[in-house]
């Protein structure tokens, strides 16, 4: 189950990313899976950058209907910075009580690699689009393609629960 959707919200502007590199070095700010020379997880408190607040919001909202809920699931969130020769390797999201994981992406030069959800010849290829949202199973195996370009490419990695 593969679900895609396009923000209707998210508009990138140059104050956004600048916020972002100032957030992102920031000592108080997380950063975990530490593979080939970067961190694939950057945590960035909702509170402290409220311009991501409305995609995550409309994010939410989606999963709710997807998800079939009477109410708007938790999300926890991350953002995944990739830049030439970076890539993810294959992994799933289930380890908790996840219900939905989501990936939504803020920038997205040419050649920055497709999204490949599941394994051998069951394996769904994605090529993101800024401002686009992919929701799948916690499950589902899922792997980014090595940025191939000269200029970053930014997502929100999400997982979707209920408290």
């Amino acid at each position: 189950m593969v679900k895609l959707f396009h923000s209707s919200v998210y508009s990138p502007n140059d104050a956004f990313f600048e916020k972002y590199a100032r957030l992102k070095n920031q000592k108080e700010t997380k950063k975990t899976h530490l593979f080939e020379g970067r961190h694939e997880n950057i945590y960035i408190q909702r509170e402290i950058f409220p311009e991501i607040d409305a995609v995550l919001t409309e994010a939410q909202q989606f999963a709710q209907g997807i998800l079939g809920l009477k109410q708007l699931p938790d999300v926890g969130f991350w953002f995944n910075e990739m830049h030439q020769g970076h890539r993810t390797t294959a992994h799933r999201h289930d380890e908790d009580d996840e219900l939905l994981s989501g990936v939504f992406y803020l920038a997205v030069p040419d050649k920055s690699g497709d999204l490949l959800l599941g394994q051998g010849d069951d394996t769904q290829r994605v090529k993101p689009q800024v401002g686009m949202f992919v929701f799948f199973a916690p499950n589902v195996v899922h792997e980014v393609e090595e940025n191939q370009s000269t200029k970053m490419r930014l997502s929100i990695g999400m997982n979707f629960g209920l408290r």
